[in-house]
């Protein structure tokens, strides 16, 4: 069975343990940190092309919100919509476990994550539990942009 869709794009699919050198690499060569990737390996997902993993996009669950984190994408995949798949499908994996709300910390992409809902606020309006990140404590600088979007809650009341 081939890891790369029909159309040619790479397969979207749960990152697993043998994927964690090849997310290490890719965030690596984008200059993002490696701390608390390997913790939080059961929430990232990871864009397949081939026998390559292409781009890498993950959550760290804390209680009921997290941290979007690890997003990249490979040099020749970049400008392909790559990166949007791999945000839009861990969006949904927040939503659909509950999640309050997303948090990130960027260094560079402050103009990317409004398109998806997204909004700049203050490092001390972050829940502490998420503040206590390896992210926040120092793996990005005090200099990064912070930012939140709230999760759609499927607490709507059940007909019956």
């Amino acid at each position: 069975m081939s890891s790369t869709s029909v159309d040619g794009a790479p397969h979207i699919r749960p990152a697993d343990p043998d994927d964690l050198a090849a997310i290490e690499r890719l965030l690596t060569v984008s200059s993002l940190p490696l701390d608390g990737v390997s913790d939080a390996l059961e929430a990232f997902v990871v864009a397949q092309s081939g026998d390559e993993i292409v781009g890498v996009a993950g959550l760290e669950v804390c209680c009921d919100n997290a941290l979007l984190r690890s997003v990249a994408v490979s040099p020749g995949w970049r400008s392909h919509g790559l990166g949007r798949a791999l945000v839009t499908r861990v969006i949904s994996d927040a939503e659909a476990r509950g999640l309050r709300a997303l948090y990130l910390l960027t260094t560079t992409a402050e103009r990317y994550f409004p398109s998806f809902g997204f909004e700049r606020i203050a490092r001390d309006a972050v829940p502490p539990d998420v503040r206590e990140t390896a992210e926040f404590q120092g793996a990005c600088p005090a200099s990064a942009t912070v930012m939140c979007r709230m999760c759609a809650t499927s607490a709507a009341p059940v007909a019956g």
